[in-house]
This record gives structure tokens, sequence and C-alpha cells, in this order.
């Protein structure tokens, strides 16, 4: 098949320019000035599909390199399945994700490679990879980074909280790290300080405050900022390059760019929820509501001026990415697990299907340029995660992930309206984008045009990634 996108104006990181896109098979073929003839013939007359993209923007398909489809949590699963997660993500222009495969202290890592294979190889919409959790460093862990590597999965993940079920020791992440600095792997890290959380959380517990408004306060910004100090100190003395996960405090994005100003390959991602959402009118919602939006980091004070600091780093690029930390759990049956006890309530947010149009609304808003919208959304993903050239840009030899985006259309967020997410609410109820996608592309098949899916179970396919396209 051949298609021809005409009219649009194409952006990528790089900027803006009306043209032309010609598409054979799975790639990105030409771009092309408006009308443009190829070795003298007339390429509408010879392709298979015209897309008129008149007065729209098309741009990458985007990336969103933090999911977590079916993840095993606090006695439940994630409920999304990589086929509901990944139809979701296609209908809100996410073409490609990074899910997380999770190892459980004594769980065998490649038996849990070989496990995600099998969760998502032919029930994935789009095309999908894997970065690798790492919960009880071993020597047998080391080994597996480096058969990981080979196998495209290029990055490792550890935490510093959640005593018994993902939490490292210092030792053992300096290991890692060691490790990441040898093989050329990403090192990521949930940067929170477990031991201070857990003190608190018995505290409050203790004390009959037990409302999902008290998971804020016991996750408090100075756990999250020493966390992060900590990690950075470790990659520093490491040489690895860090990548720090769900950003939500102000302290610690000044705690990386400092890094980063040192000359440091410290990298952060924030999430919508930490753009938009906040302490006091999510997790602070009457009775049990605020159960919706409890996640960890949390979310945090709109008062202490967060959020406006978190659109701040992301346009002087102290933040380089946006992600969704996609790991959603419906109220019934699951959320509900904490009432009582808001430690017990499952961690999670769902997003993957919103966050190109909520961050759009960014650009809309005066917060980012058009250009960063698509390099935060798309571009840097592909280069942090050795998937660039083939993803993250419009450029012949690419594959043909494109989205249309329409800046002259408006989408509404909610259940009933743009909800495909396996959840019985949404995050982002209410909402209202000045902005639509149109048409979605995944290596050159559309599988979304205007609000109908024309995909199929399996068509995505694993994303073998390289190392880090992203070092200073």
């Amino acid at each position: 098949m051949k298609t021809l996108i005409k009219n649009g104006t194409v952006v990528n990181a790089t900027g803006t320019a009306v043209a032309d896109v010609l598409i054979d098979g799975e790639t990105i073929a030409a771009v092309l000035e408006p009308g443009s003839r190829l070795l003298g013939f007339d390429i509408e007359g010879n392709v298979d599909t015209v897309i008129d993209a008149a007065g729209k923007y098309v741009i990458p398909g985007g990336i969103d390199a933090h999911t977590h489809m079916e993840m095993p949590f606090g006695g439940t699963f994630a409920s999304d399945t990589f086929e509901t997660g990944t139809r979701a993500a296609a209908h809100g222009g996410t073409t490609s994700i990074v899910d997380f495969i999770v190892q459980y202290p004594d769980q065998n890592i490649i038996d849990q490679y070989n496990a995600w294979h099998e969760k998502a190889g032919g029930n994935c919409a789009i095309d999908y990879g894997f970065h690798q959790i790492l919960s009880d460093v071993q020597e047998s862990s080391l080994t597996a980074m480096d058969e990981l590597i080979d196998e495209g999965v290029t990055s490792f993940k550890l935490f510093m909280a959640y005593k018994g079920v993902f939490l490292s020791d210092d030792g053992q992440i300096l290991r890692a790290f060691q490790k990441g600095a040898q093989n050329g792997a990403m090192m990521m890290m949930h940067a929170e300080n477990g031991a201070v959380i857990d003190v608190l959380v018995r505290q409050a517990i203790e004390a009959g405050n037990t409302s999902p408004y008290y998971h804020g306060l016991t996750r408090p910004w100075q756990a999250e900022e020493e966390a992060t100090h900590r990690a950075i100190m470790i990659a520093d003395l490491t040489g690895a390059p860090l990548y720090v996960v769900h950003v939500s405090a102000k302290q610690a994005v000044e705690q990386i760019a400092a890094a980063r100003d040192r000359g440091l390959n410290v990298f952060g991602e924030t999430c919508p929820q930490y753009l938009y959402l906040s302490l006091e009118e999510q997790l602070g919602a009457p009775g049990f509501e605020g159960a919706k939006w409890v996640c960890s980091t949390p979310l945090r004070s709109r008062e202490e001026g967060h959020q406006n600091h978190m659109w701040h780093s992301l346009r002087t690029n102290d933040l380089q990415m946006v992600s969704t930390d996609h790991c959603p759990f419906c109220m019934k049956d699951q959320k509900e697990m904490g009432k009582g006890d808001f430690s017990k309530i499952p961690n999670g947010i769902g997003g993957v299907e919103h966050r190109m149009d909520l961050m759009y609304q960014g650009v809309v808003d005066g917060q980012i340029s058009l250009a960063r919208w698509v390099e935060l959304t798309s571009t840097t993903p592909a280069r942090m995660f050795g998937m660039y050239g083939k993803k993250g840009v419009i450029q012949p030899g690419a594959d043909a992930d494109v989205v249309i985006y329409d800046p002259n259309g408006h989408t509404s967020i909610g259940l009933g309206k743009t909800h495909h997410m396996n959840m019985d609410y949404s995050a982002y109820e209410g909402f209202e984008i000045d902005g639509h996608v149109d048409t979605v592309l995944s290596r050159g098949r559309v599988i979304v045009d205007g609000d109908e899916y024309l995909g199929r179970k399996g068509d995505g396919q694993y994303i073998k990634r390289g190392l880090t396209q992203y070092l200073s």
C-alpha cells in the first residue's frame, strides 16, 4: 500500500513545514513540497490512498515510555490488558509504548521477560518495547542485565520505596548502576525514601487518618527530593546515566537541574497528572472519592507551586519527557480495597489515551511550543530509549507511525466520551481539549479514523531497542 498525506503541516521536534508525506508500505518514503512530482511521476495519481490533512498537523506517533499493562500490584492487577490498553493508546494518538516487566524478589528475571512477551505478543494494537524492573539485585540479576541488552531491553528500573515488594537498598542500587555503566543501560529510578514513608503511613493510620488525602501527606516532597539526590549521587559515583521517573515535586526537579548543570547524564520525566491535578482538588475530594487519584509519587499541592514548576521545567529542559505511568485500577473492587486504610489503595492512574491531548492543551495555553509538544511526547522518548530514526520523527526511512491532529477540533474527556481504557472512571473527567486526534497510522496502516477503531488485536510488533541516544 502506498499512501499520500497531503497539504498538512508536518511538525517535528526541529520545527514545522507545510509538506506532503509519502508512505510506502510500513515506511515513510519521502517528505515533499506540496504537489511535488517524484522522478517525473504524478505522486497523487500513483498511490492507493490519499489523505487530505489541510489545516491539520502531521506528527510522529506518540511514544508513551512508562506504562504498566496487567501489572500485579497490591493483591490485584492493573485493569488494562495489553489489548485494551494499547487500543486506548491508539485512540489517543500514541503508536508505541514501553512497558515494565515486573520482577518481585526471588523471581527469575529471564523467566519474567519471557512471561511479558507471552502477555503482550499477539495482543497489542500498537508497537511495544520493555523496560525491566529489578527488585532483588543479586549476581544473577547482573548477568541477566547483559542478556536482556542483547534482547532489546536496554533500561532497568529500581525502587527506593515499597519494602518487601520492590525496594532495593543502596548497595544493590550501586551494583546495578555499576553494571549499567559497563553495558550502556539507562538506569531508571523510583525516587522516594521508603523508610521515611513507611513510618509516616503507620503514624497516620494509628492516628485514625485513613482517607485518601493522607496518601499525599505521608509521601512528602522531602522524601522525593532526598531520594532523587541519593540516586544522583550513586549515578555520579558509578558513571551510569540516570532517568528519574514520575517526578512530581519541584524540589526533586531542582536536584535534577543541578546535576545536569554539573554535566551529569541525569534526566527527568513527569506525567500529565502532575501538570493538571493536585493534592487539594483531587486527593482531597470528599469521602473516598480521592482514591481515584492515588498514585506514587503523589499529587502535589497547587498552593506550593509544584504544577507551575513542572511546566516551567519542561520549557527549560530541566525535565525532558512526559509519560503517563499508566497503571489503571477501577474504583469498584480495586480502589475500594483501601476503604478505611489509604495504604491499601492500589497506586495508579490511567491516562495512556489522553497524554497527547493533554499536552497539546499546553500548546494552546502557551505553556510549551508546538515543536516542544512533539519533542516531549515522541522524539525524546525515541532518543532516550534507543528507537530514534525508526520512531519519533517524520522523515524518510522512519516507521510510518503518523498522527493527523486537528487543532480546530475538540475533545471532551470522560466516560461515554473519549474513554476506551478498561476503567470505570476517568481521572480527567470533564476536561475539554482544544484539539482532536483525527487519524492514526501505525506502520502505514490506518488504525484510527475519526472515532472509529480500524486496527486489530496483534497489529503491534515488539521493538527491539538499542542503547540510549540521548547522552551528552
